[in-house]
């Protein structure tokens, strides 16, 4: 809301910040996540295809062992 305020009503990024009560770093965040977010999708489908009975934690330990991948648990 606070971005379409600034491009059709020409306010500056800070007063449209402070008018919807959003900090300027979360107006200019810029997620970054989705190609990493591919790999850990591709290498878990790869690992579940051919190993049905490993559960996640054999996965995970697998993808951070085996393979060398620092993804946090949460995001696998």
């Amino acid at each position: 809301m606070a971005q379409d305020a600034v491009r059709s009503r020409n306010v500056s990024i800070s007063f449209a910040c402070q008018l919807f009560v959003v900090s300027e770093s979360c107006y200019r965040y810029q997620s970054q996540l989705n190609e990493e977010n591919e790999v850990i999708a591709d290498w878990l489908l790869r690992i579940t295809g051919s190993q049905r009975n490993w559960g996640f934690g054999l996965c995970f330990l697998y993808l951070r062992n085996v393979k060398g991948f620092r993804f946090n648990h949460k995001r696998v």
